[in-house]
């Protein structure tokens, strides 16, 4: 039975945690309500299926080069070839809707041996319509074959709830409602999420299984949330840094959950935190431009409230045994080094007592897993300590890949949250010193700390049936 305008809006208000009482859950509890691959095994030869892919990539001259996330979606992809299903594999590359899917499709048909078609032209968005040479590309391809559909957010539509509020739902409804349908009918009822990296509050990943008949967690997510994802929920070192004040909110639920024992910071997070650790000491530390209300709209300012809510942060770990690590000098911009931030300046990295600071500190760690045995050996580190693709300003990322390395080397599992870390480790280390690079930063983030990764909200309500309960 098609959706309802009426069905899409409450879907769209969990979709957007309007109701967090149904949507913010445990992260097992997560896994253990959505299907995973196996159970589609039984759709027969020829079945179409969707498969929400990772395909936001920049391929390389060659074939292991800049498409990690394409080469993740290969077991799924050959389970489907196997059953003779026809796979239609859609997604988005980058922000701008001029990106295309061309050498994306060009690379998966490297990887599985075979030409995979573009199809570029899918969808009529005046009218909300599969267009007809799209179904004609997809009913002429043979049982086995694989397609890609050009990039998702060439239509605004998939763009909607990126801002969306709850008034604008009324709006929004209707055509969302429209579009799933059309999904449905013309293409397929069956939905598979290959896309660890796509935690977007895109249409595609969200919007979309409320039609389907049947959705599916692909072999590679399935293993990254149940399996490191798990893990690091047992972290009890964490190393988190960053240029976004708004990681803040991930730290804090990453804390708020009893494990960790020290967290280690830079970048702005650690701005914030030392701020507020200079206030509850009865001082005051300087951030220059980073808290000078002329560079609001600057990514690095950070907002007296966020010095709030590090404060907090900061309280609830003394109550709890959690030692912060701040830096205690910098690097500034004209690339000298000092304790102090004056108005008018800016950090880029940590200074070099920081890093023999943080050297001792894990050193510190080290022991007390020694002493206590029955913590976790469990590290997870995201971020970089400064602009690090810069030479001056490289130093303390660089340095800190070392202590990565001496954590596994003592037996600790350390896991990199993918995105800049993963970069620096790539850039500065061996891919051995740590036991597991994820390849999405924004969605490892979002599973461990406070927000829920918007696909699994998507597809739990999708398995339960819940929008067909809703009037």
């Amino acid at each position: 039975m098609p959706l309802t305008a009426a069905q899409m809006k409450q879907w769209c208000r969990r979709i957007l945690g309007l109701c967090p009482e149904e949507t913010h859950r445990p992260l097992p509890e997560y896994l253990e309500s959505i299907p995973r691959l196996d159970a589609l095994a039984e759709l027969g030869s020829g079945t179409v299926v969707l498969v929400r892919g990772d395909v936001d990539c920049k391929p390389g001259p060659e074939v292991g080069q800049g498409d990690i996330r394409l080469r993740s979606m290969l077991e799924t992809l050959q389970y489907g070839r196997q059953r003779g299903w026809k796979q239609v594999v859609f997604g988005h590359i980058g922000r701008k809707p001029e990106g295309t899917l061309e050498k994306v499709a060009a690379r998966l048909g490297q990887l599985l041996g075979e030409e995979v078609p573009l199809v570029r032209d899918w969808l009529d968005e005046d009218q909300l319509q599969i267009a007809p040479a799209a179904r004609e590309a997809i009913e002429a391809a043979r049982p086995g074959a694989v397609l890609v559909l050009e990039n998702t957010r060439r239509y605004s539509i998939e763009r909607v709830l990126w801002k969306a509020k709850e008034a604008d739902l009324d709006q929004l409804a209707e055509p969302l409602a429209r579009l799933a349908n059309q999904v449905a009918e013309q293409l397929s009822p069956y939905y598979v999420n290959e896309a660890f990296a796509a935690g977007s509050l895109d249409t595609s990943t969200t919007v979309l299984p409320a039609a389907m008949q049947q959705v599916a967690l692909g072999r590679y997510v399935a293993g990254q949330f149940g399996g490191p994802l798990l893990r690091c929920l047992e972290a009890t070192l964490v190393v988190f840094s960053g240029l976004k004040i708004d990681k803040l909110d991930d730290l804090q639920a990453i804390v708020r959950r009893g494990q960790v024992r020290m967290v280690i910071s830079a970048g702005s997070l650690a701005m914030a935190l030392k701020k507020a650790a200079a206030r509850l000491a009865g001082g005051d530390f300087g951030l220059g431009v980073a808290e000078d209300p002329q560079h609001a709209d600057k990514p690095y300012y950070i907002p007296p409230e966020r010095i709030e809510q590090a404060t907090a942060i900061l309280q609830h770990g003394q109550e709890h045994g959690v030692q912060f690590v701040l830096p205690v000098d910098f690097v500034l911009q004209d690339g000298s080094v000092s304790e102090t931030i004056a108005p008018g300046q800016q950090q880029l990295d940590v200074g070099p007592k920081t890093r023999e600071l943080f050297e001792l500190k894990i050193g510190n760690y080290l022991e007390l897993l020694q002493r206590k045995p029955q913590l976790p050996r469990v590290a997870f580190h995201n971020g970089v300590f400064g602009k690090f693709e810069e030479e001056p300003f490289a130093e303390g990322t660089r340095h800190f890949m070392g202590q990565l390395k001496r954590l596994k080397e003592n037996g600790v599992e350390v896991y990199v949250g993918g995105g800049e870390g993963g970069k620096a480790l790539e850039q500065y280390g061996e891919p051995d010193w740590v036991t597991h690079v994820f390849t999405a930063g924004g969605t490892v983030l979002n599973a461990l700390g406070g927000e829920p990764v918007p696909y699994l909200v998507a597809l739990r309500l999708a398995a339960q049936g819940a929008i067909h309960r809703w009037v």
